[in-house]
């Protein structure tokens, strides 16, 4: 699935979103292009130059946010993203498996945002490599202390607060989104501290889906969300 995701976004967007960046960033086009030319084109690291890029980040997270609670709300789109949450075993792997239709919609959500707000090309290959470490990180079939998991999910989503998310139950996995930082959740009255199951007995996956062998090929994978039960 990783390979058919990757060979997806090359094929769809060659250049990848450094280079959409970068043909915004010469053709004007954008918020920072628009109004901080200086900032964005310079390759210094002054405040001014480090707070547009933080920024950029930090807008690049919430767009990311949003765009996985639309693919939970709205139907057609959770057809596709309920291929991710049908692992009843969470780990690493967990956090590359998606549907390549997902990943095509995903691309093209974050290339939009790239043009809207001209963000530089740095801040992209900043916020992509944080993207897919925290992808791999809060999906790791790990156990933090609880006294470091409840001081640190403040600030970042952990593995327990990330399987609340993969929940079966569906008030749970509709809460949660966030990849990296909590606060985007917290802001929207989305996130969820506790599940009504312990960390250690909490049920995840889809009741749907049991984890059979005809629903874990690759084939099934991609025909699963034009199956009856994806909408559900």
């Amino acid at each position: 699935m990783v390979i058919i995701g990757a060979l997806v976004s090359r094929s769809l967007l060659p250049t990848t979103l450094v280079g959409v960046s970068m043909w915004a960033q010469r053709e004007g086009v954008g918020l920072f292009n628009a109004i901080k030319m200086d900032v964005v084109e310079s390759p210094g690291s002054g405040p001014e130059h480090i707070a547009v890029i933080a920024l950029c980040i930090l807008l690049l997270d919430m767009v990311i946010y949003w765009q996985h609670r639309f693919f939970h709300t709205i139907p057609i789109l959770w057809r596709f993203h309920k291929m991710h949450h049908a692992d009843s075993h969470v780990d690493t792997t967990t956090g590359l498996r998606f549907h390549p239709v997902e990943i095509a919609i995903s691309l093209a959500i974050k290339a939009a945002a790239v043009v809207l707000f001209g963000i530089p090309a740095v801040a992209i290959v900043i916020f992509e490599v944080a993207l897919n470490g925290f992808a791999l990180f809060n999906h790791a079939n790990i156990r933090l202390p609880q006294k470091w998991d409840e001081k640190l999910s403040w600030l970042l989503i952990t593995q327990r607060v990330h399987r609340i998310h993969h929940s079966q139950d569906k008030a749970e996995s509709n809460s949660n989104f966030g990849f990296s930082v909590s606060c985007w959740d917290r802001l929207f009255n989305s996130f969820t501290p506790r599940a009504h199951y312990s960390d250690e007995t909490l049920p995840v996956g889809q009741k749907d889906v049991p984890a059979r062998k005809e629903n874990t090929g690759v084939l099934a994978l991609l025909l699963q969300p034009f199956n009856e039960h994806s909408s559900k």
